[in-house]
């Protein structure tokens, strides 16, 4: 038979410490009923209280050789106390081995005490079988929560678990109870009876192994230290965390294998079953709406929301979108009351809810009703849609939300009479969604491709709001430098009833009291902060952000000013509504929608860093239609079939400060110059000078840094860069292939700077490049998304299908150059939509450049080409007009 390992007072004094081995002392004559069975020691102690502590001692030996003990009291310590010291020095002092408690007796000590006839294994000496037992087994499962001490190294529990929930399997051989565990055929009934079982050990394993299957293992011994009896063997799941999914889905299934199972009242994991739902919606004041939901238990309502909060918190798969499409609609969900009973519901409740509704539930959501935003109703609709649940109350809200849906309830809108322009059927479906929203009273972003025309969609409701007379005070357009210019001369050209104020300049000061007579009026964001006073003295009927994109750092002055603006309406424009953070798409819907998305620290916590960090996908899914009915984007794959195969846009941009007095500086110059020339020569001998004057005017165009003047060295404005570094980043972002070709080498290395500093991909083929077969090939084959090309390297002889867009930086005299370049794209084996872009400055030599190209296509044709003779086509007049001086700035 086991014995306990020798031990000595020192081991006591390092088991449980020199103070407590002295206050057990006090203890030794209380100490009583002394029963042992090795490893254990089970005692009662008298101590201070009424009732005797019970005191459980496991003693046996470490790895080292070396005795151990751990021991468990119901005293207040409960964890290696004075008492249990107390019972060990009883034992060594007395110099008694506390004789051995019958084997029945001890036996009690160790399982749990229940009516059923627990058996135990008979020693074969013990008497023959009084009767043989040979029939089938019946598996019976029984389930209960164990009070315990403590728990010891068992899969995932913790030291200092109270209570453990154990499954204890046991085969039903006739009146016979057999422990599964147990190995003899020769048993002892609960009657005392002995009796002989043909165990089906086949039959045990293969029933086990359904267990083994559901994650449940069985307890070594020494593991569990129970307050009161347990059973001899117990088995259990990884950790408490475990249950729920065990009890909801594979406790049916072990049912179905054969195994009865019982479940005490008082079992932790219990689960009951709904009698009822309710919900029903509310509306509130400021335009809130109150979603209540509700179970019904044993006739009792129980809110759901906080039940559906810590299902959400425990339970990682309902964060993931891919795992709930999945989970079939009737598998069983566990739900935990707090009063600790468990609600089992299936998995079709709840789904719709966590696609939906999963971000209300990140803070505890309290005992009263989920509030929603009216603008959030199309999150309500399509909770209705799923027909899962049955709302009261919801016929309103159902309204509001499918309003709210793209192409629920928008009209076509007729374009204005005063527009000047075709618009085509994608763009007219544009027009009529910028009506809607004007309509509801709602704000968004139409986010097209570049290229595909949202200035144009903004003109045309700019004009429809004023021919509907709706337009009784100003409009403001915020838009970066760079396209003040483009702005004013596409509404003088496609909407001239329109009255246009551009707010620029060094004489903007005198143009602030005009502004209630203008219907549109044009800002730059540099200026907002300087302006704001000026600017928010007036009430607008509509604030349109261009490039929204501008104000994508509240804390920047412009976004800061644009938030305190007056508007009845308010839209961005932007092709990239969203460039590098989720933080960038908040600050256009706080401009939009204020308080729609929340403050920004609860944005970052509920929808940044689950989608941005954690990779959330239902989160990224939520958060996609939240906005997307505020959100119009069309690709240019979306509406192909509108567009022709090639489009060529002029970008136009206008010089401003230093750029445009050295423009004017070099232009006087250059005219005088080549004035005094053909005066001495001639016409047709003075083509070097005239050459010379028109270059320098082109570099004071591309950028003042190419001009080989000191007075240019002093020049910062460099107004066409900056457009062309407006567009890059949003082509880039779009998936854009870009070509870009310009006839100045060193325009190019500028370009290269700047795109190095913003972590632009690109490659780039001059004359200088030695492997232009390797350079073409990476931007051909590799991800590389922009081509810097030299007209002259580069204008023919490629084949560059890869790109779908061209921009021409500084435009050439001849169109026939041009278009070569533009179809290194545009070529056979292209299978996408070309874009070419030309990038002007307004009313310069460039522009004028532009009109010769329409007007003189034959003359222009040999222009700067270094023939000399091709200036003979030109007269002085034609001269005369690229010389001219830049217009005068308007308000």
């Amino acid at each position: 038979m086991p014995q306990l390992p020798e031990f000595s007072e020192n081991d006591i004094a390092r088991w449980y410490g020199a103070e407590k081995v002295a206050m057990a002392n006090a203890f030794l004559a209380g100490v009583s009923q002394v029963e042992v069975r090795p490893p254990r020691i089970a005692a009662t102690v008298k101590g201070r209280e009424r009732q005797p502590y019970r005191v459980v001692i496991s003693l046996d030996l470490a790895g080292n050789g070396k005795p151990r003990a751990i021991s468990g009291c119901t005293c207040g310590d409960g964890w290696m106390c004075e008492h249990a010291a107390a019972v060990l020095l009883a034992l060594l002092r007395h110099k008694r081995p506390a004789a051995r408690a019958p084997a029945r007796s001890i036996h009690r000590v160790e399982r749990e005490i229940d009516d059923a006839q627990w058996t135990e294994a008979a020693p074969a000496q013990v008497a023959r079988a009084a009767r043989r037992i040979d029939v089938d087994p019946v598996p019976l499962l029984r389930l209960a929560t164990l009070e315990v001490y403590d728990v010891g190294r068992f899969r995932r529990y913790s030291h200092g678990e109270r209570r453990f929930d154990c499954l204890h399997p046991v085969f039903k051989y006739g009146d016979t109870l057999v422990e599964a565990g147990d190995e003899g055929d020769l048993l002892t009934a609960g009657n005392g009876e002995t009796v002989q079982v043909r165990r089906r050990r086949a039959s045990e394993a293969a029933l086990l192994r359904t267990l083994s299957d559901a994650g449940v293992e069985l307890v070594p011994p020494n593991t569990l230290f129970a307050v009161r009896h347990r059973p001899k063997y117990l088995w259990g799941l990884e950790s408490p965390a475990h249950w729920p999914r065990f009890m909801s889905e594979h406790l049916p299934a072990l049912r179905a294998a054969g195994w009865r199972v019982e479940i005490p009242p008082d079992f932790r994991h219990l689960v009951v079953d709904v009698e009822s739902w309710e919900a029903e919606i509310g509306e509130d004041a400021g335009g809130w709406f109150n979603l209540d939901m509700g179970v019904v238990v044993a006739g009792q309502r129980l809110p759901l929301a906080p039940l559906l909060y810590e299902l959400f918190r425990t339970d990682a798969r309902w964060l993931d979108a891919a795992q709930l499409r999945q989970l079939p609609d009737q598998a069983p969900v566990i739900l935990a009351t707090p009063a600790g009973v468990r609600l089992r519901v299936p998995a079709a409740r709840i789904k719709p809810l966590a696609l939906t509704l999963i971000d209300l539930f990140d803070a505890p959501p309290g005992q009263g009703p989920l509030r929603l935003s009216r603008l959030d109703a199309p999150r309500l609709a399509r909770l209705i849609d799923m027909q899962r649940w049955q709302f009261k109350g919801a016929d309103a809200v159902a309204n509001l939300a499918r309003a709210l849906q793209h192409g629920a309830g928008i009209q076509p809108a007729a374009p204005p009479a005063g527009l000047a322009l075709t618009l085509r059927p994608y763009q007219l479906e544009g027009l009529a969604w910028l009506q809607y929203l004007r309509e509801h009273g709602l704000a968004g972003i139409l986010a097209d491709d570049m290229g595909l025309g949202k200035t144009a969609q903004a003109l045309a409701h700019l004009l429809l709001e004023k021919e509907s007379g709706r337009m009784d005070r100003p409009c403001l357009v915020v838009l970066p430098t760079s396209l003040i210019f483009n702005w004013k001369r596409e509404v003088e050209r496609f909407a001239p009833t329109l009255k246009v104020l551009s707010l620029h300049g060094k004489e903007r000061g005198e143009r602030f009291a005009a502004i209630a007579e203008h219907d549109v009026v044009l800002t730059t964001y540099p200026l907002l902060w300087r302006d704001a006073a000026q600017l928010a003295a007036w009430d607008y009927h509509l604030l349109i952000l261009d490039e929204a994109q501008m104000v994508k750092n509240v804390a920047s002055q412009s976004a800061q000013v644009v938030r305190r603006l007056s508007a009845r309406h308010r839209l961005c424009l932007t092709g990239t509504p969203l460039e590098n953070h989720l933080g960038e798409l908040w600050a256009q819907f706080d401009f939009l929608l204020p308080g729609f998305l929340g403050e920004a620290r609860a944005f970052t916590k509920t929808w940044r860093t689950p989608i941005e960090k954690q990779g959330n996908g239902l989160r990224r899914d939520l958060l996609a239609a939240r906005v997307r009915p505020f959100i119009l984007r069309r690709r240019k794959e979306d509406v192909a079939k509108e567009l022709p195969p090639k489009t060529l846009i002029v970008r136009s941009v206008e010089l401003d400060g230093g750029q445009r007095d050295l423009y004017e500086t070099v232009r006087s110059a250059m005219d005088a110059k080549v004035r005094e020339a053909i005066a001495d020569k001639g016409f047709a001998r003075s083509h070097i000078v005239i050459l010379d004057a028109l270059l320098k005017l082109r570099q004071v165009c591309c950028d003042p840094r190419l001009v080989k003047l000191e007075s240019a060295k002093k020049v910062q404005e460099r107004a066409k860069l900056d457009l062309l570094m407006d567009m890059l980043p949003e082509l880039v972002d779009e998936g854009r292939r870009v070509l870009l070709f310009s006839q100045f080498t060193s325009m190019l290395a500028l370009i290269e700077e700047e795109l190095v500093a913003r972590e632009l991909g690109y490659v780039k083929l001059t004359g200088d490049t030695q492997d232009r077969e390797g350079v073409i090939r990476r931007f051909q084959e590799e991800d590389v998304p922009i081509f810097l090309i030299s007209l002259k390297a580069g204008g023919v002889g490629l084949n560059l299908t890869a790109a779908d867009t061209v921009i021409h930086y500084d435009p050439w005299w001849n169109p026939a150059v041009e278009n070569q370049a533009t179809d290194r794209a545009h070529r056979i084996g292209q299978k996408k939509k070309v874009f070419v872009y030309k990038l002007v400055v307004a009313g310069s030599i460039e522009e004028k450049i532009l009109a010769l190209q329409e007007k003189k296509a034959e003359l222009a044709a040999g222009v700067l080409s270094e023939d000399a003779g091709a200036l003979s086509k030109f007269g002085e007049s034609d001269i005369r007009a690229l010389l001219a001086p830049l217009p005068a700035g308007k308000g």
